[in-house]
Formats: structure tokens, C-alpha cells, sequence
């Protein structure tokens, strides 16, 4: 999924790391990713908890897209903050699932995501 997801790699974000159903994911926030208010534009916060959430929901060999997301902004992320996101899935029954995003800058929380997941036809790899 890595591989092919130019958006994620694009952005400068980096798996720190992936386990049944979790995820971890970071990024920097660059020059290109402040507003007119000079703090990170939350669509650029936004995108990395949905990737850390579609990295999360992926991890069963089921390929699964997002339903539904939404994000509470708690905090302002500033040019040059380092920001992790991680994912945690919250429960998983057939085809849905619910997962929690946690972003933040060192130890203050920027955001709070949830996304709802669905899985669709096909596997990321052959199987056995």
C-alpha cells in the first residue's frame, strides 16, 4: 500500500509504525503547509490522520477504504513541528470499522480524528 500511495510519501510522511490494527505515522510540517495565519493548515492535519487511519484498517490483507471521517482541532501546529498521528482501531465487525487518530506535536495533542472504514473487494496480497 506504502508503495503506491504518492500522496502520504509526498507530503514528507513517515511510517514509524504498523501492527493489527494501528498505525503510526509523521510528518513535518513544511513551508507549503501554512495558512494565511502562519499555523499548518488543518487539511495538511487532516490528510496525515487519514493516512495513519488507512494504514490502520488495512493491516488484515482486506482492502478497505474510509467511510466517513471527522476532526476536533485542539491546538494550532506550527511551521516545523514534528507531528505524529496514531491510529487505533476502536472495533472492527464485517465489513465497517471505527478507528481513532490522535495527532501531536511532542507531547500537546493538535487533533483528535475518527474515521469509519469499509472494506471492498480484494486483498494486498495473495492468498494462501
Amino acid at each position: 500500500m506504502w508503495r503506491e500511495d504518492d500522496a502520504s510519501k509526498g507530503l514528507g510522511m513517515k511510517i514509524l509504525e504498523v501492527s493489527a490494527g494501528q498505525a503510526t505515522l509523521s510528518m513535518t510540517v513544511g513551508p507549503h503547509m501554512v495558512n494565511g495565519q502562519r499555523i499548518a493548515h488543518g487539511g495538511f492535519i487532516f490528510t496525515l490522520a487519514d493516512s495513519a487511519f488507512a494504514f490502520a484498517c488495512n493491516t488484515y490483507n482486506e482492502r478497505v477504504v474510509a467511510a466517513q471521517g471527522s476532526i476536533t482541532f485542539i491546538r494550532p501546529a506550527s511551521l516545523g513541528d514534528f507531528l505524529v498521528a496514531r491510529a487505533r482501531e476502536v472495533s472492527r465487525n464485517g465489513r465497517s470499522g471505527i478507528y481513532d487518530v490522535r495527532v501531536t506535536a511532542g507531547e500537546v495533542v493538535i487533533a483528535e480524528f475518527r474515521g469509519h472504514s469499509r472494506s471492498i473487494s480484494g486483498t494486498w496480497l495473495p492468498e494462501a
